[in-house]
């Protein structure tokens, strides 16, 4: 069987006027994750990031820091879903809800609190509006990544593929079967730079871990384990 190893991109700039951007703690976690997988042993045959520059950033560390790395494939549907897009449209219904928003990196707690429920709401169905990319559309596209991933895959192959948090939970959904709000519940632990790893044989896909981030416990850091 061949292995698809989903990596969550490094920590981002939360609370900074550009979010797609990593943190210093996030090129580390990037260039931790490498040097593991180093280790490990771990030939890629194939890497794949979405074009998002926290994707590619976390994935250009991470292969720097290895011996051997194939040339990074760029495929969008591997984006994380516009949150931003979600709150703007669905955050009327919320009130307020702008202050929590604006001042999000000093209360952690209240805005994860306030995204969550914006996000049910989004995955419910039930809020679709125009101009919004649907919960099951968002589905539907990374579904079509993954496809032409495993068209292009031979058996026995190892890929890489760097990635967001939405976009692991949404292949969650897709290949356990677990409702959505099962999974955003999985989303929320998702570490920054951890491992996931699905095993496929032809177009059979099933989950083998979730979540790894031993790379990151190993060095006994509680700074480097991070989720945003």
């Amino acid at each position: 069987m061949g292995s698809i190893f989903l990596i969550r991109h490094g920590q981002a700039s939360f609370g900074a006027d550009d979010y797609d951007v990593l943190s210093p703690v996030g090129v580390r976690q990037a260039e931790v994750l490498g040097k593991h997988l180093e280790q490990l042993g771990i030939s890629l045959d194939r890497c794949v990031s979405g074009s998002l520059r926290r994707q590619q950033h976390t994935a250009n560390a991470a292969l720097q820091r290895m011996s051997q790395a194939p040339t990074l494939d760029i495929d969008d549907a591997f984006n994380e879903f516009d949150a931003d897009a979600v709150i703007r449209t669905l955050l009327p219904e919320e009130p307020e809800a702008l202050h929590i928003l604006r001042n999000g990196a000093q209360s952690r707690a209240e805005f994860q609190r306030l995204f969550a429920k914006l996000i049910g709401r989004w995955i419910s169905g039930e809020h679709d509006k125009p101009g919004l990319q649907s919960w099951q559309a968002y589905v539907e596209q990374v579904e079509g990544g993954l496809r032409r991933i495993l068209e292009q895959a031979t058996s026995k192959q190892n890929i890489a593929v760097f990635t967001s948090g939405g976009t692991i939970t949404a292949l969650l959904r897709l290949i356990t079967g677990v409702p959505a709000a099962k999974a955003f519940e999985l989303n929320w632990q998702i570490v920054n730079t951890s491992l996931s790893q699905l095993k496929f044989r032809g177009s059979e896909v099933s989950l083998a871990s979730f979540n790894s981030h031993v790379h990151l416990q190993l060095l006994k850091a509680p700074e480097l384990i991070t989720y945003r």
